[in-house]
């Protein structure tokens, strides 16, 4: 498909860019535009999709280069922007392209490309401008007035190629942007490179903290997607999902299946997200009418105001019911489509999926099968969720929780503490790991029987998993047999031990001990989950060495080793020190 642009051919461009400006359609030197789907990892649908310059000849930064040169980038960038609205023919968000220079072009470079916009009935709240590299040349102020101003004009913002360009970290703290991309170098080690998973956790902490969105690019291998989801990205984009296209739509479910893995960070409402339909609160029933008369049409329609706050909604099936049903074109055609709409059910994107549920089960209406507006916390339209998408989602989550528990104590495996030792470690947080056990377990076994061994593993697991209600900050794990792990916060583990030791266990009257071996991490003493487990092990082995239930303490980097709490403590202390 050959564009038609903003004609800059009169400027000179060397050999190889000349064929890539943008012309109009006889043009030989043409722009044609391919564009590549983002899909949700949790829903499989696609949440938006990006257009991607595609010259006859060279290369776009080539393009961009040489209109640099002659002082025409801002009008060359924004010239493939206006190009892409005109070949897009989805209704989904738009991802442009923008370079990190034409920030500090004057508002009024932006006119054109808000015509084109209106022209082809898109606002600039669907459209998505990803500022990309460099970012050097640009004074920190400059870009932040820039990207103020294109917010105030209703835009959402991106910033593209984290890993690869030069994006300063005090701008990407004080950037208005909704979304961050990582560049496909990031995750081109995944999942064997310990550095870039630990880089992509980092910028997950960000984001979960800023309530900004995080997608994934350059997915080329299941390996890599398995690895992406596991770490908890929620939005991917690459040539293994779907390759940038020209030909039509990209397929609108993610094929790629999903694996069973260890259940990841909880699920919120925005996991589900999907682009909602919106037209203003004035539309008539006629515009909304042809909407979702559309051959790809909504579920749903919402009216929102001009601050993008939904004032109603109307549900497909009803609607349509009652405007074509008999003399219903005539009594509503001309009518504000309000008079047929609902009062939006609304819930924010960073409610939990539980709590959304619970809002859909305690209401007391018959529009269970409605979409939920879904809000900002000042109460902006940022999409829609499907109540089955909510179900579907949470069912598989908690089916792959139930297949990683331990079915005597309904415990997680090591994979929960491994991920919380992780993220303690990325963030730079102090933090004490610990080794709990039962003194000859074997013994027990023999001795008392299988069923009473069983019944004193189900006790400490009840024992740990009330503490864990009790210590918001803990994470328990029963790594299998009589061992179990646990991490806490440095001021949580004298409780934990009070609680494990103080405590007579016994298995069918006979008097059992245990022993605790724990690990205090300072925020840089520790490198590694590998770490703590390979330092964890000889502690286990001193801990039982102390005659009754036991307590030994340690510090990576150090040999002491003191004992807290079994008899003759102090003797083995003094020895160990």
């Amino acid at each position: 498909m050959w564009v038609t642009g903003v004609n800059i051919s009169r400027h000179r461009f060397p050999s190889r860019a000349r064929a890539a400006t943008i012309g109009d359609v006889k043009s030989p030197r043409a722009v044609r535009f391919a564009f590549q789907p983002l899909y949700s990892l949790h829903t499989g649908g696609v949440v938006a999709h990006e257009a991607l310059a595609r010259p006859a000849q060279g290369t776009v930064p080539e393009l961009l280069t040489q209109a640099r040169r002659e002082g025409r980038l801002a009008e060359a960038d924004l010239g493939l922007a206006i190009a892409a609205v005109r070949q897009d023919e989805t209704s989904l968000p738009l991802h442009l392209n923008l370079s990190a220079r034409t920030l500090t072009a004057p508002p009024a470079m932006f006119d054109d490309l808000l015509a084109e916009l209106a022209d082809a009935g898109r606002r600039t709240r669907d459209v998505v401008l990803e500022l990309g590299p460099p970012f050097a040349p640009v004074p920190a102020e400059r870009a932040l007035a820039g990207m103020r101003g294109l917010t105030e004009l209703g835009f959402r913002l991106a910033l593209d190629g984290l890993g690869r360009g030069d994006l300063p970290l005090g701008l990407l703290v004080e950037a208005p942007v909704d979304v961050v991309k990582l560049d496909r170098t990031v995750l081109r080690g995944l999942p064997d490179d310990q550095g870039c998973a630990a880089v992509v956790e980092a910028m997950l902490h960000y984001t979960n903290r800023t309530g900004t969105r995080l997608v994934a690019t350059g997915v080329e291998t299941d390996a890599q997607l398995d690895a992406v989801r596991d770490l908890g990205i929620r939005i991917a984009q690459g040539n293994l999902l779907a390759p940038p296209t020209a030909e039509g739509p990209a397929p609108a479910l993610l094929a790629r299946p999903r694996t069973v893995r260890a259940p990841g960070p909880a699920q919120c409402v925005g996991d589900f997200l999907r682009p909602a339909t919106t037209l203003p609160e004035t539309a008539t029933c006629d515009e909304v009418r042809a909407v979702l008369a559309a051959a790809d049409a909504p579920s749903g329609v919402v009216g929102v105001d001009e601050l993008n706050r939904p004032r109603w909604s109307v549900d497909r099936t009803r609607f349509l019911v009652a405007v074509t049903g008999p003399y219903g074109h005539a009594l509503h055609a001309k009518r504000p489509a309000e008079r047929l709409a609902d009062t939006p059910h609304t819930i924010e994107a960073r409610a939990g999926a539980m709590e959304f549920l619970e809002l859909v089960t305690d209401a007391d209406w018959g529009r269970t099968g409605d979409d939920v507006v879904v809000v900002d916390e000042v109460g902006r339209c940022l999409g829609v969720v499907l109540v089955t998408e909510v179900v579907r989602g949470v069912a598989e989550a908690k089916v792959e929780a139930a297949a990683a528990l331990n079915p005597l104590t309904r415990l997680p495996g090591s994979d929960t503490v491994a991920r919380d030792v992780a993220r303690r470690i990325t963030i730079g947080e102090p933090f004490v790991a610990a080794w709990l056990d039962v003194d000859a377990f074997k013994a027990v076994n023999d001795t008392a029987g299988f069923a009473a061994g069983d019944d004193l593993i189900r006790e400490l697991g009840g024992a740990l998993t009330e503490l864990a209600g009790r210590l918001r900050r803990m994470r328990v794990s029963h790594v299998g047999g009589d061992d179990f792990l646990v991490v806490c916060d440095v001021d949580e583990i004298a409780t934990v031990a009070a609680a494990l030791l103080d405590r007579p266990w016994s298995a069918d009257g006979m008097p059992v001990t245990v022993s605790l071996a724990t690990l205090v991490c300072a925020s840089d003493a520790i490198r590694s989950y590998q770490e703590v487990s390979r330092l964890l092990a000889p502690l286990k082995k001193r801990a039982k060495a102390v005659p009754g239930s036991s307590w030994v303490l340690s510090r990576p980097g150090s040999d002491r080793v003191e004992v807290l709490r079994g008899i003759g403590a102090r003797g083995l202390q003094a020895a160990a020190g």
